[in-house]
């Protein structure tokens, strides 16, 4: 009797923490599904899970006073829905350097060379743009601002509180504005640099048009683009890195 009555008190001890940690672990859950570098398709499911178990451990006895502890199908549901809009907020970030890494390739008339093969495709200076980036968020401990930004949402998407659509409909225009943003601001360089040749092509097109300007214009954009990929790059990161530490910080604010 003693030991059924022991693993009765241990069953209700457990009772009162594992629903509340699956709560957890279902915000956590969303936010690793797009979380940049920790979250990529290209990251195994297993460690992914693993990796949100771990934040969820993490987490967990932070924000353990603020959960129900009878949670609801409403509770879950909020939790996955404040989950999603934290991971897509960071997305975003990455989407942003997609955007400026394709509207650069476009620029210099590179956008079908070298492409990464895969169900998304990107330019390769896209996926340059992409690689580094996320190696930079890494670098500068993505893990450990992701895990302190989780537990500070809960202060401002409280368990169990389902966010107001309109108020998050406005939320996600402004972050995608924000990103668009970003993605001009990032391939701007690029951008002004082809307007810039294509117009000095058509004024030499005009001077001499006997001459085959493609057969010269077309390379020479290809070196110039190159040596201003390699003068600009380490800049442009870090303005994205900025972005992104802005993001860490206050992914649910309106920019």
């Amino acid at each position: 009797m003693t030991e059924i009555a022991a693993l009765a008190d241990l069953a209700r001890m457990a009772e009162a923490w594992v629903f509340p940690a699956a709560l957890v672990f279902l915000r956590v859950g969303a936010v690793m599904a797009l979380l940049p570098a920790l979250g990529e398709a290209s990251v195994p499911a297993r460690v992914r899970l693993v990796l949100a178990l771990a934040f969820t451990a993490a987490v967990f006895p932070a924000v353990a006073p603020d959960l129900p502890a009878r949670p609801t199908l409403t509770d879950a549901l909020a939790e996955v829905v404040a989950g999603l809009m934290l991971g897509m907020a960071l997305r975003l970030m990455v989407m942003a350097l997609q955007m400026a890494g394709t509207i650069a390739a476009q620029s210099a008339s590179l956008a079908q060379m070298f492409a990464t093969a895969g169900a998304d495709p990107q330019p390769a200076i896209g996926t340059l743009f992409t690689v580094a980036a996320l190696a930079l968020a890494v670098q500068m401990g993505l893990h450990v601002q992701a895990a302190l930004l989780i537990v500070e949402s809960y202060r401002l998407l409280p368990a169990g509180t389902l966010p107001d659509g309109a108020v998050a409909a406005d939320l996600g225009i402004a972050q995608v504005a924000r990103a668009f943003g970003l993605a001009f601001s990032l391939s701007a360089p690029f951008v002004v640099a082809g307007m810039v040749w294509n117009l000095g092509l058509g004024v030499m097109n005009r001077a001499m048009p006997h001459l085959m300007v493609s057969f010269i214009a077309a390379p020479a954009l290809s070196l110039g683009v190159l040596a201003l990929l390699a003068l600009a790059a380490p800049y442009l990161l870090s303005v994205w890195q900025g972005a992104m530490r802005a993001a860490l910080a206050a992914p649910l604010s309106v920019p």
